[in-house]
């Protein structure tokens, strides 16, 4: 069963949150918090699988509240999916930064809310295409660094985990590349697993804003 954190400012938003999410048979609500400070505070206490977090909230914002979650001591295992009507890239970068597993606009459908819960869950980056956009335009616009990153990280990565890491960045699911490139889910899942070790990079997220950083996925320029 999937434990979910709710964090957001406004009270129907989470209970229409918690009507969809304890609809799920894999999932359930364990708490709710109603600004960053309060949900900080409920993730180290009941340690959900994941936090659905919205970014604009009273007393600390949501990116903040990342942040103490996931650089909390510790192995809480717990996920952050950043769900916001604001999908500039300064919080796309910021949240990513903090730790954010996945970043979603509000107009993401019932369903796809859902998948995005368990592919977070699941270990997968997942950005909305808009969140995606405004991350590609931070790396044409300038380094736009995220995190302080060793020097050329990806130096060490053998060719077949570069093609996969690219495909990642590109975002595409395990599955998908495994279809893309013939070979098995967990094949890839080892790969995605060795590039971030090699990479030193904190989780799949990061390793996909390496790919940008470092130039491994090309940006077309209009």
């Amino acid at each position: 069963m999937i434990t979910i954190l709710l964090a957001d400012d406004q009270a129907l938003l989470r209970s229409t949150f918690r009507m969809l999410i304890d609809s799920a048979d894999d999932m359930t609500v364990v708490a709710e918090a109603a600004d960053g400070e309060e949900a900080a505070r409920l993730a180290l206490l009941h340690r959900p699988d994941l936090v659905l977090m919205d970014i604009r909230m009273p007393v600390l914002d949501g990116v903040e509240a990342t942040r103490r979650i996931c650089s909390a001591p510790g192995p809480t295992g717990t996920r952050v999916l950043i769900l916001t009507t604001f999908e500039t890239d300064e919080h796309v970068a910021r949240a990513l930064e903090a730790g954010a597993g996945g970043f979603l606009g509000k107009d993401v459908t019932p369903e796809g809310l859902l998948a995005a819960i368990r592919t977070v869950v699941g270990g997968e980056a997942l950005l909305s295409p808009s969140a995606t956009r405004a991350l590609i335009d931070r790396f044409l616009s300038g380094p736009g660094h995220i995190g302080k990153l060793p020097a050329g990280p990806l130096a060490a990565l053998t060719d077949r985990e570069r093609e996969i890491t690219a495909l990642a960045a590109h975002g595409l699911s395990n599955q998908e590349i495994a279809e893309r490139l013939v070979v098995s889910p967990l094949t890839v899942r080892t790969h995605i697993h060795r590039a971030m070790t090699k990479a030193r990079a904190r989780d799949r997220a990061q390793l996909v804003v390496l790919a940008y950083q470092q130039g491994l996925v090309r940006v077309p320029r209009d």
